[in-house]
C-alpha cells in the first residue's frame, strides 16, 4: 500500500481549510484546493441524515479499512 505523509495543519493554504479533526482529510493537504470536496464527501456519508444510523455507518468504514489494510 502506499504511504504519504500526513501536512502539517499550518502549511495548508488558509483559503482552504476544512475541519478535519480527525486528521483523515490531512493527507490530500499535499494540494490543499482538492481538500474541500472529499471532505464534504465524508461528511455527507458519515455525519449528515441518512436511512443508515451513525453506529453502522461506522461498522462499514471499519469493515471496508479493515479489507484494505487500512489503520484506520
Amino acid at each position: 500500500m502506499a504511504f504519504i505523509n500526513y501536512v502539517d495543519n499550518d502549511t495548508i493554504n488558509p483559503r482552504d481549510p476544512v475541519g478535519d479533526d480527525d486528521h483523515i482529510i490531512r493527507i490530500h493537504g499535499v494540494n490543499s484546493r482538492v481538500m474541500k470536496h472529499p471532505f464534504d464527501l465524508y461528511v455527507t456519508l458519515m455525519r449528515r441524515s441518512s436511512p443508515i444510523s451513525p453506529k453502522l455507518r461506522e461498522m462499514i468504514a471499519v469493515t471496508v479499512s479493515s479489507l484494505n489494510c487500512c489503520h484506520y
